[in-house]
């Protein structure tokens, strides 16, 4: 049991510092004048970390679709055809996610 505690702890850490860094690489590319203060990259850094938190108990392909479609926006069908799945399956895991976002909104629904 503690093994398993433990490699979820080490997953999570992992991907959280893999995020940390994809969002650093990508502020360091941005010209100086347009980056935010330090304060506000630890605010952004903070909102990352929920983001995936909350997403985090979606499947890898829930997490896929919902930032296919809000990130890239991508149609229902473009999102079907690059995860190899339906439409209507896409609309399920779109719904799961929003479903978590709700959720870490205004806490579980009643």
């Amino acid at each position: 049991m503690l093994a398993t505690i433990a490699r979820g702890l080490l997953i999570d850490h992992f991907r959280r510092s893999a995020l940390e860094h994809t969002y650093l690489d990508e502020l360091a590319q941005q010209p100086e004048e347009t980056q935010p203060s330090a304060e506000e990259q630890l605010q952004v850094l903070q909102a990352l970390r929920e983001v995936n938190l909350m997403l985090g108990a979606l499947s890898a392909n829930a997490r896929a679709a919902f930032f296919y479609n809000r990130l890239d926006g991508l149609t229902h069908a473009e999102i079907a055809s690059r995860l190899g799945v339906s439409v209507p399956r896409v609309r399920q895991y779109l719904a799961q996610a929003l479903r978590q976002c709700y959720i870490a909104v205004y806490g579980e629904p009643r």
